[in-house]
């Protein structure tokens, strides 16, 4: 059934019963304007501008997300199964102890929110991160959709612990939506009690900022709270329960929709739905693509499949494992969400698994091209439905063009990484060469290709290894090193216009000398849980710099070889 968006927004007004209260509701905000734009605020009401130091005058709405869809007509907060929607209108769930603001993104809020820093200081915000109040006029949100995880299909998953709070677009034209992780039930929270734990939330807010800079497209996190509710874990599912904080993050994306927003409209029939929610993300996300195009859908299919593959050939490139590559994990507009078991490779191996509970090793790193060809795949399938025979074969032969949209992103990237100029028909076997004797050795992925980016070919030459250079001397151990870095000179010297000095320079701009490491956001993770936040702070700065030297890093020990309990260390599912 079709609701009009004023019968909506006033249903979802009249059984909001123990919602949180709006803020400024008697300042008066920036009232919204009706329609599918109803994040641009109208010229001359409340244009954003730079620095807004009260939530007051910050234009925030749902409006654009719920105008153009059918919204759940059961408006009830239980656990169902939900059809005919994109959205159920769901409030955040406040925290019943005390909350604490312990960290946010200074960029996020100024460069993205066109918010002034201070505001972190004042009740409101507080409030409005940890889902205490609401902003007047924005209608909260839970996403419906489906997925396949671990290679089957789960039926209806959906934001089981997160609410959309609203969509911005800022001074430059950006829209953002704006989502708490944490936030209490929905519809769709299954088994779950909607929150996540102070560990979890620590790792994601740090790694999303962390992928940003280091040029990985990716969701972007502003703030992190946490509470003194309980919330009881099973962490590794061993039947070990124990009492943990909850926490919340509030991330910030240019579309939440997956290929699971997709799937579970197809696999539910309900077509008409599918067809208009995929022209709304074409229509606001592809402008390239044009709405009077008949072959739009296989436009937008052909463009997710080569954003995909190079997106994973980027994770790749920084030693990056996801953890949980299912469909609804995979983002349409193919950035990295949903910070979950994720791991960054210490020593090189592609068997690596950073999640305990992929039993099956599905996700190992070096699988990760593979199931995003499986997950591409799965959303071909969702949208055959909207293909008429000739486009389905069309489709199908983009989606065969996968692998070598991987495999030419994937050279590239090694390529800049070793430094190497135009091309030659060797450098795959050059690539290939040096990841074997990385993975026989077990050299450190990062450090290997950064301490390639410090040495001097002199020093190569002759095979003098500094004691600085740990990685590289695990690399040479191996018998055939020395047959590499021959190989590596030869091909060094037939860049065109260079020299060893840019190249050196031309390297450490693509190899960070920093990345969160597993066993980095576990020391910050032990601090905070005795209310020490240092080091979440340390690594935030430290992570905004990843290419570049900085003494805090180094005296920290962060570039230097792996403590031993690292090996140890094991994170999963639970959260």
């Amino acid at each position: 059934m079709w609701w009009p968006p004023w019968l909506a927004a006033w249903l979802a007004w009249a059984a909001g019963a123990g919602r949180p209260p709006p803020l400024c509701a008697t300042v008066g905000l920036c009232p919204a304007p009706l329609g599918p734009n109803a994040s641009r605020p109208e010229p001359g009401c409340c244009r954003p501008q730079r620095g807004a130091a009260d939530l007051c005058s910050w234009p925030l709405s749902s409006d654009s997300l719920r105008d153009p869809f059918p919204i759940d007509v059961i408006q009830e907060n239980y656990v169902r199964n939900v059809k005919n929607c994109i959205f159920s209108i769901v409030y955040p769930t406040p925290f019943k102890s005390r909350v604490r603001l312990v960290a946010v993104s200074k960029v996020v809020l100024e460069n993205i929110l066109d918010l002034d820093i201070s505001v972190t200081g004042t009740p409101d915000f507080l409030q409005f991160v940890s889902g205490g109040k609401v902003i007047l006029g924005s209608i909260p949100l839970a996403h419906r959709y489906g997925g396949h995880q671990f290679g089957s299909w789960a039926g209806q998953l959906g934001d089981g612990r997160a609410h959309l709070i609203g969509v911005y677009t800022n001074r430059h034209g950006e829209r953002w939506e704006l989502q708490l992780k944490g936030s209490g039930k929905t519809p769709y929270s299954r088994n779950g009690d909607g929150r996540a734990v102070l560990r979890s939330s620590v790792r994601e807010f740090l790694c999303s900022e962390a992928m940003h800079y280091l040029g990985i497209p990716t969701s972007r996190a502003a703030s992190l709270v946490v509470s003194d509710d309980d919330v009881w874990r099973d962490q590794f599912y061993n039947g070990n329960i124990n009492k943990e904080r909850g926490a919340i993050v509030l991330r910030l994306a240019k579309s939440w929709f997956r290929i699971g927003s997709l799937e579970i409209l197809s696999h539910s029939g309900e077509l008409d739905l599918q067809r208009r929610l995929l022209d709304f993300i074409i229509q606001e996300h592809f402008p390239s693509i044009a709405m009077n195009d008949s072959n739009r859908y296989l436009e937008f299919f052909s463009t997710v499949v080569s954003e995909t593959a190079n997106l994973i050939a980027l994770w790749m490139s920084v030693g990056f494992a996801h953890g949980v590559c299912n469909t609804d994990n995979f983002s349409l507009l193919s950035i990295t969400i949903d910070y979950g078991p994720f791991g960054f490779m210490d020593s090189y191996d592609p068997n690596f698994v950073p999640n305990t509970s992929d039993d099956e090793r599905r996700y190992k790193i070096g699988n990760q091209a593979n199931v995003g060809l499986f997950n591409l795949s799965k959303l071909l399938q969702a949208l055959k439905p909207l293909l008429d025979p000739r486009q389905k074969q069309l489709a199908s032969q983009i989606l065969e063009g996968y692998g070598e949209h991987y495999h030419i992103r994937f050279t590239e990237l090694f390529k800049t990484k070793l430094g190497l100029l135009g091309e030659n028909e060797d450098d795959n076997y050059l690539i290939a060469f040096l990841l074997k004797l990385m993975e026989d050795t077990k050299a450190d992925f990062t450090m290997t290709f950064r301490q390639l980016s410090e040495i001097t070919e002199d020093q190569l030459k002759e095979l003098h290894i500094p004691e600085e250079f740990w990685a590289l001397q695990d690399l040479g151990k191996h018998k055939l090193f020395s047959d590499w870095v021959t190989m590596y000179l030869l091909r060094l010297n037939r860049n065109k216009g260079d020299s060893d000095t840019k190249r050196r320079t031309r390297m450490t701009t693509v190899n960070p000398r920093y990345i969160l490491r597993n066993w980095m956001a576990e020391s910050a993770v032990q601090k905070a849980n005795l209310n020490d936040f240092s080091e979440v702070h340390l690594l935030q700065q430290i992570l905004q710099h990843p290419f570049q030297r900085q003494q805090a890093a180094e005296k920290a020990g962060y570039s230097l070889r792996p403590p031993a309990w690292a090996k140890d260390l094991k994170v999963s599912c639970s959260s």
